[in-house]
């Protein structure tokens, strides 16, 4: 019986603010990965790109995602690229529900706007560009590892969690 939800899904879709929420009303521990990362790398998420490259950032999330899945009864705001690795997603699965967690092309760009500091993809001549084509490149990795999908585009945050909180109690197989 899986007691954990795991939230997947792109930058500025909701995980962290829903995440929070989320765990809120279920009574459910927090864990957000990036902060996770940032601790073990003793250094921002930006700082790691620009450092150690992606493949270091990669490695790093790897392991506080493995720390993390073994978690019961809590809510995970994973970062957007998480699902790159397919360990990743075969270790939450085991403990958590995966929630998808999906906003349009427009409103992913206007809800990360301002947030080019600490959102190292967005760094780009064109940030819309950047947004369809990392989209258009990780989406058949989130449908593949999503067992629950939520439209947030239309949706503020309490809406949303309730969507997810009536999702879960249909989910066979997930203890509320």
């Amino acid at each position: 019986m899986k007691t954990s939800v795991a939230l997947i899904g792109f930058m500025g879709t909701g995980k962290t603010a829903v995440g929070r929420a989320l765990s809120e009303k279920l009574g459910k521990r927090f864990i957000e990965l990036d902060p996770l990362i940032e601790q073990k790398a003793g250094k921002t998420i930006p700082e790691v790109f620009q450092e150690d490259g992606e493949t270091v950032f990669r490695e790093l999330e790897i392991t506080v995602t493995k720390e993390a899945a073994r978690e019961k009864e809590a809510v995970i705001a994973c970062g957007g690229g998480v699902v790159l690795n397919k360990i990743n997603i075969d270790r939450l699965k085991k403990e958590a529900v995966i929630v998808y967690l999906t906003a349009s092309p427009k409103v992913i760009l206007k809800r990360t706007l301002h947030d080019d500091e600490e959102r190292p993809l967005l760094k780009a001549a064109d940030p819309a560009q950047t947004i369809r084509e990392l989209l258009r490149f990780r989406q058949p990795f989130y449908k593949r590892a999503a067992e629950i999908t939520i439209n947030t585009s239309r949706l503020d945050i309490e809406a949303t969690v309730t969507q997810i909180i009536t999702r879960l109690k249909e989910y066979e197989g997930f203890h509320l």
